[in-house]
């Protein structure tokens, strides 16, 4: 009897809702930008791979060490337009058909005169490369957990500003860095400026943290995504309410594993999530530490979890209705997931 070869998840049309931006760089895009500036990585940044750490610690310390590294290599306007192009080529490649890249602004701000200065060039090349590639670009500005609320307030009048649901806009408002720190309600203000604008509600949680700190970003910043969401696993009746409410999560299995969530890509309870109902849009995070990209997120649950052509297709449809795309985009992606799904697999 012949045998079937699997289908090509690169060509299976997604969307891409979780990415930072200097975590999105390639490799040797970061050797080259640290040679051009004369500065000396890291030998970790070098290694097949910087983030291996035991399955009972946290490797969130030295990924935040390694990656203050990695964006002290962006050195200016041209180092961040090669990033956005090289991001979203880099998805296209991989079957994604929309790309919401995050960034805070403030980080790159210093060497381009400012927030503003620093958002508008992300947004005018992902414009750009967005035609070039053929993928449609959302921006999510997000502010750190690490710094006073009063800078999320002006990042996210700033998001406000240039809000739109169109292509090379900002779309969303986030909150990332190191769940630990900082007090949620107190970046509840921030938020509330960013909804009145119109923008989608796309914080961190339920990584590092458990479903009590899930419990407190879902109350204080009213997510339409949560970034991560992976520990509301360990109480499905909350799980449940957040399914209720209709609250995307953006899962990113490689990151879970390389920062010590789950030993194994095993543990990872996607198939948990699922099977209440969760919408889950599968992301890449940052694969430059983490040494997997969107198609491999894909391909992890298939070869470890045992997850179908068909539930892999779910997935991917999950991630294009979780977007902010749109609505053509949107049609044409979800038709795009159902003929993949309906192509006869290759011969081997």
């Amino acid at each position: 009897m012949p045998t079937s070869l699997p289908r090509d998840l690169r060509a299976l049309p997604k969307a891409h809702l979780h990415l930072h931006f200097t975590g999105s760089m390639r490799p040797g895009t970061l050797r080259e930008l640290a040679a051009s500036h004369g500065m000396r990585l890291p030998a970790a940044l070098l290694d097949d791979a910087p983030l291996r750490v035991p399955g009972d610690q946290r490797g969130w310390f030295r990924f935040q060490r390694l990656y203050d590294a990695a964006r002290a290599c962006v050195r200016g306007e041209s180092d961040m337009r090669r990033i956005v192009d090289e991001a979203v080529a880099d998805d296209a490649s991989e079957g994604s058909g929309r790309l919401e890249l995050q960034i805070d602004p403030t980080s790159y701000a210093a060497r381009v005169g400012g927030i503003t200065p620093a958002l508008e060039i992300v947004l005018d090349e992902a414009r750009a490369a967005g035609l070039r590639h053929g993928v449609e670009v959302g921006i999510v500005v997000a502010a750190s957990r690490t710094r006073h609320p009063l800078d999320a307030r002006a990042l996210a009048r700033l998001a406000a500003h240039h809000a739109g649901d169109g292509h090379g806009q900002v779309i969303g408002f986030g909150l990332s860095n190191d769940e630990r720190a900082g007090r949620t309600a107190d970046f509840a203000a921030a938020f509330a400026i960013a909804r009145r604008a119109g923008l989608a509600s796309v914080p961190h949680g339920g990584e590092l943290l458990g479903p009590d700190h899930v419990r407190e970003v879902v109350d204080h910043l009213h997510p339409d995504r949560l970034g991560h969401g992976v520990r509301l696993a360990e109480d499905l009746a909350l799980l449940d309410a957040t399914v209720e409410q209709r609250i995307s999560l953006e899962v990113c299995p490689a990151s879970n594993v390389a920062l010590g969530v789950y030993p194994t890509m095993q543990e990872v309870p996607v198939r948990t999530l699922l099977s209440h109902g969760a919408s889950v849009a599968l992301g890449a995070d940052d694969p430059l530490l983490f040494e997997s990209r969107l198609a491999e997120q894909y391909q992890a649950l298939r070869d470890v979890q045992g997850f179908s052509d068909t539930e892999l297709a779910n997935l991917a449809a999950s991630s294009i209705r979780a977007s902010t795309a749109s609505p053509g985009v949107r049609r044409r992606l979800l038709a795009g997931v159902d003929d993949w799904l309906a192509s006869p697999e290759p011969p081997e």
